[in-house]
């Protein structure tokens, strides 16, 4: 994996993890929300270790069971390609 890749990562899923913590900060005041939808498309493009993180740190969205399957499932997806680009990369440029 390049640096560039890398670094998406590591930024969306500093986003994920941030925007969990900020929807439960909102909710706890009963202030505008962030749409699950968001959380989910943050974590398919490369942010679910992050979201899974929030989700734990702030207790937030654990009781729901499609983030709670879904967002590892999105990790698992992730690191599936990861060893996929790694294994057979090279052979397909």
């Amino acid at each position: 994996m390049d640096k560039a890749a890398l670094y998406c990562f590591l930024a969306l899923s500093a986003l994920n993890f941030l925007l969990m913590g900020w929807d439960k900060h909102q909710a706890r005041r009963d202030g505008r929300r962030t749409p699950e939808r968001w959380f989910f498309l943050i974590a398919l493009l490369g942010g679910a270790a992050g979201g899974i993180l929030g989700m734990y740190a702030f207790r937030h969205k654990t009781r729901h069971w499609y983030f709670k399957w879904g967002l590892p499932a999105i990790a698992l997806l992730h690191l599936g390609l990861l060893w996929f680009g790694w294994e057979y990369g090279t052979e397909l440029l």
